[in-house]
């Protein structure tokens, strides 16, 4: 890690990924992958409530994981860059394979 990382900046770095620390977040995440959208969309695309969509979208603006955009009377959501797609994949990756190590370790049955 970069040693010119001060203690402010790492503090802003864990509050980055404690941005990515709930379920319901990285599912408007994953939704908003497919490209932009509304809160209905968000609402229809994870299942979630509206009251509980906005609160997370708000978080996810707050720490830059989320952009949006007002047309008319639409506000719409999207990524807020190609970083954050990255972050999830990587992440989603190193799951993955986690998960097929422990099934190595741990066999289905044994």
């Amino acid at each position: 890690m970069n040693d010119r990382l001060g203690d402010t900046r790492l503090a802003r770095l864990a509050e980055c990924f404690k941005g990515l620390a709930e379920p319901a977040r990285l599912r408007i995440l994953h939704a908003l992958c497919g490209g932009e959208k509304t809160v209905s969309g968000l609402i229809e695309a994870t299942g979630l409530g509206q009251a509980n969509v906005s609160k997370h979208l708000q978080l996810l603006r707050a720490a830059g994981f989320v952009a949006r955009r007002k047309e008319g009377l639409f506000v719409y959501y999207s990524l807020a860059d190609e970083d954050v797609m990255l972050l999830c994949d990587l992440m989603t990756r190193r799951v993955e394979r986690q998960a097929e190590a422990d099934l190595r370790v741990f066999p289905k049955g044994a």
